[in-house]
């Protein structure tokens, strides 16, 4: 039997991407780059815990946030991310180019995930209608 796409060899299923804002694509990425990311975003949808060098943790955004670290030749991406039990959620997608977060990147970030977290609680929290 084929595996599906949405799942692991265990049986696990893959947590869906979620894209609130940002898209990988060539240019500006390079092929190479774009699928290093393509990996990395595979990884953490399977479920893996990403370090340095390829993600750092960014706490000071929220719980189970971190940024996916893009090397592409002059250029180096950042891919902002939150792993939700159920989804991997993208927030941002930038080039780096000094070397501390900007201010405004994260704060961007803190209301993608504030909106997206109000959203979902009121799908999940809305009661069912009845039937007439």
């Amino acid at each position: 039997m084929g595996k599906s796409r949405d799942t692991e060899e265990e049986g696990e299923p893959r947590r869906p991407v979620v894209w609130l804002y940002g898209e990988i694509k060539t240019p500006p990425f390079s092929a190479e780059a774009r699928q290093e990311a393509g990996y990395l975003l595979h990884l953490l949808q399977a479920g893996e815990h990403l370090d340095m060098p390829q993600a750092e943790p960014l706490p000071i955004v929220g719980p189970r946030c971190g940024a996916l670290r893009i090397r592409d030749g002059e250029h180096n991406w950042r891919i902002m991310y939150r792993v939700d039990p159920d989804a991997v959620i993208i927030t941002e997608v930038y080039a780096k180019k000094t070397r501390k977060i900007p201010q405004e990147v994260i704060d961007r970030c803190k209301a993608r995930l504030g909106r997206y977290d109000e959203i979902v609680n009121k799908v999940v929290t809305k009661p069912a209608k009845k039937p007439r």
